[in-house]
């Protein structure tokens, strides 16, 4: 079991910025250092290169080791069942839908994407099965394309329905509520949701709360990512269809 997770390979969040931050920070250190711009220029150039290589440092260490422990700690407070079926919207690589077949022995986990390339690197359906296969779950993973806007499901499908650094991405709030509601309609009465996000969280538990859903935990924040992250868990009472 454990050379198989450590062949499984979530992938680099936000690989544009952190490429942006690093190589940014690099020069502004080296100009600040080299060039004859003053004590006062030449300290400010100084701090702000740091700062940005101190903060590529942290995504890439949030991407390989935060985001692992953060899984957990959402995954463990939904309480799976073995027998569960889970949605993972926006799946990416397979973190959380990986980790949800892990804890859903005699269960299913299912997860959509639309395979973005700017925000996860080397995004892809077969980087996700690679990780399922890596993991030993394959036989109880499977993954559509999917727009999180118009979930490719009947109401009441799920146990549990989770997503980690996705909602975010649409552009408008319109968008964002969409996806929101589109997560109620198909949980399970009883289901439970967890969403992991750097934005919006806040506004997502208000949404949640609007259509009945009761916000059991959070928006608190994840102490594994960054930039900074807020999870909420909600359930959905037993009468809302």
């Amino acid at each position: 079991m454990t050379s198989q997770t450590q062949s499984a390979d979530y992938g680099l969040d936000a690989p544009g910025i952190v490429r942006t931050m690093g190589t940014g920070g690099f020069l502004l250190i080296i100009a600040a250092t080299l060039a004859p711009v003053g004590p006062a220029l030449e300290s400010a150039g100084l701090s702000m290169g740091i700062s940005f290589l101190l903060s590529a440092i942290a995504m890439i260490a949030s991407s390989r080791i935060g985001k692992l422990k953060a899984r957990n700690s959402l995954l463990g407070a939904l309480a799976l069942k073995p027998a569960d079926n889970i949605l993972d919207v926006g799946c990416g690589r397979g973190l959380l839908l990986v980790g949800a077949a892990l804890r859903a022995t005699n269960g299913r986990a299912v997860g959509i994407d639309l395979w973005s390339q700017v925000d996860q690197l080397n995004n892809s359906k077969a980087a996700t099965l690679r990780n399922a296969a890596a993991e030993g779950v394959s036989a109880r993973v499977e993954v559509q394309d999917g727009d999180m806007r118009s979930l490719p499901f009947a109401n009441s499908t799920f146990d549990a329905v989770v997503s980690s650094l996705a909602i975010h991405n649409l552009k408008t709030e319109a968008d964002r509520d969409l996806a929101i509601l589109e997560i109620v309609r198909v949980l399970k009465p009883g289901g439970k949701v967890g969403i992991l996000d750097i934005a919006n969280v806040g506004h997502y538990a208000s949404i949640l709360g609007s259509v009945g859903m009761q916000v059991t935990s959070g928006p608190r924040f994840s102490p594994w990512i960054f930039p900074p992250a807020r999870v909420i868990i909600a359930r959905k009472p037993p009468f809302i269809i």
